[in-house]
């Protein structure tokens, strides 16, 4: 479920503001944050030793989709992208090319749209067919006693084919509910990510003061009924937004995650090539400039491993991208 960036920055800035007596420990702490506010705004617009520079190549055409809150590359059509709303939308994805242009919109059969907040593509139950994972895993009010991951093998998107409005979208192969819970309480996430080879789900919670937990599941085991989630990780975000992690994706290779705020990106990078993967929680965040966004909640890697894409909440939404050095 949404929640607007703008109401964190104003929080901010009423902190730092001069309240005309005790200008002592709560003055510092005021200032400490605003200069953390203002670090982090100017890495935004900043590109690093890895990533290029952020550039809007499009926005995204389709007008339906206007709290786009999740972004992953195709496999089955090489070039194309799928994304979805958060909460409010019906069980719909979104398919478009790499300039936003709108190629189709599909119901997601079975599915019940309460609070989606990210999608994430890998292997499935049938070997050689391509699966999207669609992350029913928003949890503000933490009321939930499970959460869900639909899997559906992932349509082809083909000029001609489809609908381009979601009044008469085209409808998926019924989806496979995967019921999760956590082994430690009720947790909000927005950041699903799938492991390429083997399949296993991560979750990456988002909290607002603290450090964002990972867990991990098998949807091998989804037959079982509901799967208890592993806590396999910890991440603290060193920014304002400390935990609020909006979106996360794993790069093909399975090397590399990316992970994003409100504000800009972050990558983590496995040390070797051939490491368990869990070790990759460990590895420090590298900050990514991800340009300017009205509500960053997707981040995806392209099909080539090669750069990121990202997207905003908000009509129309810019379509981001940045290169690998």
């Amino acid at each position: 479920m949404k929640t607007k960036a703008w109401k964190f920055l104003l929080l901010a800035a009423l902190l730092a503001l001069p309240t005309g007596c005790n200008h002592g420990a709560q003055g510092t702490k005021a200032g400490r944050r605003n200069r953390d506010l203002k670090a982090e705004q100017k890495a935004a617009s900043q590109p690093n030793e890895t990533y290029g520079p952020a550039t809007k190549v499009g926005v995204l055409e389709d007008r339906a989709v206007d709290e786009s809150s999740g972004i992953v590359a195709s496999r089955t059509t090489p070039g194309m992208y799928w994304t979805h709303n958060d909460s409010g939308d019906g069980p719909f994805i979104y398919a478009f090319d790499g300039q936003g242009h709108n190629r189709g919109v599909w119901r997601v059969t079975g599915a019940v749209a309460d609070d989606w907040e990210d999608i994430a593509a890998g292997p499935g139950p049938t070997v050689g067919t391509n699966y999207l994972y669609i992350g029913d895993i928003g949890d503000n009010g933490a009321n939930r006693s499970q959460i869900i991951v639909y899997r559906i093998p992932e349509p082809t998107i083909t000029d001609g084919v489809g609908s381009k409005k979601k009044s008469n979208a085209q409808s998926t192969a019924a989806a496979e509910v995967i019921r999760l819970r956590y082994p430690d309480g009720k947790h909000d996430s927005e950041a699903l990510i799938v492991h390429p080879v083997t399949g296993k789900i991560y979750l990456v919670t988002k909290i607002q003061f603290g450090n964002s937990g990972v867990y991990e599941g098998d949807p091998a085991a989804a037959s079982a009924g509901v799967t208890m989630l592993t806590r396999v990780g910890e991440l603290s975000v060193p920014t304002i937004f400390g935990g609020m992690l909006t979106g996360g994706s794993i790069s093909p290779d399975g090397l590399r995650v990316a992970l994003c705020d409100y504000v800009q990106g972050y990558e983590l990078v496995l040390p070797t090539s051939n490491p368990a993967f869990n070790l990759i929680w460990k590895e420090p965040l590298r900050p990514i400039p991800l340009g300017q966004r009205e509500q960053g909640e997707a981040i995806g890697y392209r099909l080539d491993g090669k750069g990121l894409i990202a997207t905003s909440e908000g009509r129309p939404a810019p379509l981001i991208q940045v290169e690998r050095r």
